[in-house]
């Protein structure tokens, strides 16, 4: 009995060697577009460095964890469909400012966000397709106001790049690359 214990342990750790451990580690494309992804967002006459939240899992993740966002920087959602949005700050270290844009890339709403404050920060529109966050009175200090508008054009540009297709975002590849 103890000489078969000993042989199964053995063609087990075989089996690992040859099946577990000598094959090439890939990332599948859904984990792969998981990576930072940054662009150049204009939101009216400012130009911002956002990194872009696409994927559920993106979405979900957020600003999580991190200690710090850079000055001039923030983080860009997507969504599939307008509607009301809540963001909540789950392991969220960071006081951020949450601005709510319509469909058509129109800044509808601004609120201040408070770290690791689970009562979420809902928007009162309820066509709400976009959402930047930025470091606490960015909006203010970089002169953001209501009103100001993302260029369409250029978020669909940043989900072709993706590989996604822009139509789930209620976007044509037609219209971002049209001059």
């Amino acid at each position: 009995m103890d000489g078969l214990k000993v042989l199964s342990v053995l063609s087990i750790s075989l089996t690992l060697a040859i099946f577990g451990f000598g094959c090439k580690e890939t990332q599948s494309p859904e984990l792969e577009a998981l990576k930072d992804v940054f662009f150049d967002l204009q939101v009216g006459e400012v130009t911002i460095q956002t990194e872009l939240a696409i994927l559920p899992e993106e979405r979900h993740k957020g600003l999580m964890h991190r200690d710090r966002l850079e000055d001039g920087e923030g983080m860009f959602f997507i969504f599939e469909n307008a509607a009301p949005q809540r963001f909540w700050m789950k392991n969220t270290r960071i006081p951020l400012d949450i601005g709510y844009f319509s469909p058509e890339g129109i800044l509808l709403e601004i609120h201040a966000a408070k770290p690791f404050d689970l009562t979420g920060v809902p928007s009162r529109s309820k066509k709400v397709q976009f959402v930047l966050e930025l470091n606490q009175g960015d909006f203010r200090k970089l002169g953001i106001r209501i009103g100001d508008r993302i260029q369409l054009q250029e978020i669909t540009k940043m989900i072709v790049r993706r590989g996604l297709p822009p139509e789930d975002y209620g976007l044509t590849a037609e219209e971002a690359f049209s001059e």
